[in-house]
């Protein structure tokens, strides 16, 4: 994200995004999954935030990320193409309930968006507050960087930086406008360390060529999910069903991991996704 999350940058959006509330706009002719199959394609909201949805540049094809591979996934399962439609996280909302796709993925799932779409029970992945930290910097638990000799980066008023102010608070922590601010400080080497939730951070590593991306323990970790129309409960249940395979099975983790490998990236050097696997 979040870690330019989404550059990245629009990764952490995940968490930020607020929702259109307002009644669903249903499509005669049957629930989603009797639509999905006469239609011949599921219908997958997509925006350029890798690691989550990644667009080939050269061929304008939406080609790598995790919410394409769950979405031609589960597109395969019903016997139907995956068909992408470009949304924006602040507009996803929106177009569920215009019937305009059938799910976006990688949508946290907060109270104020179940006013107006439906979310699985089970959760799709998780991410984690992590930090990006020089390579000399011995990082493992959070108290490592409870120290005044150490300079954090933050966004200002975020979740990120409610947690270092209450837990990490001996720290010089240092306050930027937003993301880039944050990074661009740990470039620059007026901070030790930039704390974000980890998937913004993934790209700035591989951007900067250097420093170490930590999820400090005790491990902070937020569950993302996966928005459906409102009301369709057949649909929301088969999404379950399908999300809790591909947990369980850790098929997520692999899709993650085969896009890092495509992005340049060691998987073993970024976070997991699979809460269970964050030890």
């Amino acid at each position: 994200m979040t870690i330019d999350r989404r550059s990245f940058a629009s990764a952490l959006a995940v968490t930020a995004g607020g929702a259109l509330l307002g009644v669903p706009a249903y499509a005669q002719g049957g629930g989603t999954l009797d639509q999905v199959k006469q239609r011949g394609s599921l219908r997958v909201g997509v925006t350029q935030a890798p690691p989550w949805y990644s667009k080939d540049a050269r061929t304008g094809e939406w080609s790598s990320g995790v919410g394409v591979s769950l979405g031609k996934a589960m597109a395969a399962a019903l016997n139907v193409r995956f068909e992408p439609v470009e949304v924006t996280w602040g507009t996803a909302v929106a177009a569920l309930q215009a019937n305009r796709i059938d799910i976006m993925f990688v949508l946290d799932a907060t109270p104020e968006r179940a006013q107006a779409v439906d979310f699985p029970k089970s959760p799709l992945l998780y991410y984690s507050l992590a930090v990006l930290a020089k390579d000399d910097l011995a990082v493992r638990t959070w108290e490592d960087l409870n120290k005044p000799e150490v300079r954090i980066a933050v966004p200002q008023a975020t979740s990120m930086d409610r947690f270092l102010t209450a837990e990490v608070s001996k720290a010089a922590i240092q306050r930027f406008p937003g993301n880039t601010e944050a990074i661009a400080a740990f470039q620059s080497g007026r901070v030790e360390a930039v704390c974000l939730f980890h998937p913004p951070l993934i790209a700035a590593r591989q951007r900067l060529g250097s420093g170490k991306i930590v999820v400090p323990q005790p491990t902070q970790s937020n569950p993302s999910s996966a928005a459906v129309r409102k009301g369709d409960t057949a649909f929301v249940e088969w999404v379950d069903a399908r999300i809790v395979e591909y947990y369980r099975t850790r098929q997520i983790q692999t899709w993650y991991e085969e896009f890092l490998t495509g992005f340049g990236l060691d998987p073993k050097a970024a976070p997991p996704i699979i809460k269970e696997m964050l030890g």
